[in-house]
């Protein structure tokens, strides 16, 4: 790479960033906006597409994840997966943004844990299995804002999820679960974004490549 390309790629990670600022901003805000109840319905619409995913249902083990109050609601989701008896894994936030992962057996187990910055977590309190235990389950449920038509999926800016997606063998299922409008028609992307398989909202199921 020459110095003008050098240069050009510096120039475009800000207006790249600033992009992506925008985006999630506008998709968190209208999360917050949402009715209760209808985010209710929505949790187990949700529930019941992921479920019948061919590939979950003849999981083993699979990664999900604690809803935010503001997120699509994981909460039957997580339900349904132990009780069909699926090892469900959930990440653990570590200094450093880096994801751990313990197993989830209800809500019991979970405890609360902050966020850098604002806000709070709930994440199991089990033994850790380390951060490539990603590595060897058969799905992995992930969170997201936003998707793009190719698959690109932007998180809440912290990194950790690309950091985690980037131990996932090649071919492995990767779920995001989302609202309905937050398929988008473009997603701002730098080079350690990492694309999904498919996404899942409460009404429908879109699937990449």
């Amino acid at each position: 790479m020459d110095e003008r390309e050098d240069a050009e790629r510096v120039q475009a990670r800000p207006a790249v960033a600033v992009r992506k600022a925008a985006l999630r901003a506008r998709v968190l805000a209208a999360r917050t906006g949402r009715d209760p109840v209808t985010r209710a319905a929505d949790s187990e619409s949700l529930a019941a597409a992921v479920l019948d995913l061919p590939e979950v249902r003849a999981a083993r083990t699979v990664t999900a994840y604690v809803s935010r109050p503001s997120e699509p609601g994981t909460g039957p989701l997580l339900a349904a997966l132990v009780e069909r008896g699926v090892r469900v894994l959930l990440p653990v936030l570590t200094p450093g943004l880096v994801l751990d992962w313990a197993q989830y057996s209800g809500p019991d187990v979970l405890v609360r844990c902050a966020l850098p910055g604002n806000g709070a977590l709930l994440e199991p309190a089990g033994p850790r299995l380390g951060p490539d235990a990603v590595a060897d389950v058969d799905v992995v449920l992930a969170p997201g804002v936003a998707v793009g038509p190719d698959g690109t999926r932007m998180g809440f800016g912290g990194g950790c999820y690309d950091r985690a997606l980037a131990l996932v063998r090649d071919g492995l299922p990767v779920v995001a679960l989302l609202y309905d409008d937050e398929l988008v028609d473009d997603v701002p992307a730098e080079p350690h974004d990492r694309r999904v398989s498919a996404v899942v909202t409460p009404r429908r199921v879109v699937r990449f490549g």
